[in-house]
């Protein structure tokens, strides 16, 4: 029986740039930056300490490589906020590309680009 979501893979063209983006822009922290000496690597990313699921960057075009039948699509993912307001307003004075802060019936939500234009979203959490 599974438990719980350990790593969420996301396939980028530019590792640095993406890692730049989410720790600069989003506040996320690296947990660990390593490479196997032959163009492998992978960034670890955690949005807050104690983060049960981290993000991995690794690079699309290696992995494409090493393993043709994957699929490198970007997954939808939704984070959760207790102040959905001020992350709004933080991203768009970070230059972050954002939507629209929109009220559905289980709460606020806005989507956002990454640096590569891949897109997530972000609830409130109802506290």
């Amino acid at each position: 029986m599974i438990k719980k979501i350990a790593e969420i893979m996301l396939y980028v063209d530019n590792q640095e740039e993406s890692k730049n983006f989410w720790t600069e822009k989003l506040g996320f922290i690296v947990v660990s930056d390593e490479d196997n000496g032959e163009g492998l690597r992978w960034i670890e990313l955690v949005p807050a300490v104690g983060s049960e699921t981290s993000l991995i960057l690794h690079n699309k075009k290696i992995i494409a490589k090493m393993q043709p039948e994957l699929n490198l699509a970007t997954p939808s993912l939704m984070f959760c906020t207790e102040d959905i307001d001020h992350l709004h307003k933080d991203y768009q004075d970070k230059q972050v590309k954002v939507g629209e802060l929109v009220t559905m019936p289980f709460g606020k939500v806005f989507n956002f680009a990454d640096n590569e234009d891949h897109y997530f979203a972000v609830k409130q959490i109802r506290t």
